[in-house]
């Protein structure tokens, strides 16, 4: 069963986004680190996005994940929150709500330690579904890199 500190550390990052509105694929590849600090993991998600025309940009996300009961509540950097979900279970469902759009997520934990999770967004403005597929690569001293937008 996996618990919140199971996530504590660099992960690896690969990210593929079917963005079918524009017709296009995208595909991300960075880090994800999760660094232990009082009362959770702070999350920073660093990469490189390669847009279909070869144009490469900084992609960089933060997050806070803690625990709430049983689950592991997601929070924006800025502390509102985003999502729940089980990692307790092989494959653990959520969604978000933002205006009129919605995110349903599903978090696989069926070849833990390697794992994905699944975004399907759709919304007046929005189709796409990203999958993000995560291999551990070690342990993290509790500090998250420095925000880098090289």
């Amino acid at each position: 069963m996996r618990e919140l500190d199971d996530f504590a550390g660099r992960w690896a990052l690969e990210r593929r986004i079917e963005d079918r509105r524009a017709g296009q694929v995208l595909r991300l590849e960075g880090r994800v680190t999760l660094a232990p600090t009082a009362g959770g993991l702070d999350v920073a998600e660093e990469g490189r996005l390669q847009l279909p025309d070869g144009t490469s940009l900084a992609a960089v996300r933060r997050y806070r994940w803690h625990r709430a009961g049983p689950v592991i509540a997601v929070d924006f950097d800025d502390g509102r929150p985003f999502h729940q979900f089980d990692p307790a279970v092989p494959r653990a469902l959520a969604e978000h709500f933002c205006g009129a759009d919605s995110y349903r997520v599903t978090y696989d934990f069926t070849a833990w330690p390697r794992w994905t999770v699944t975004w399907q967004v759709g919304g007046p403005r929005k189709n796409y579904v990203s999958e993000s597929r995560l291999a551990f690569e070690g342990a993290c001293t509790g500090t998250l890199p420095e925000r880098r937008l090289a």
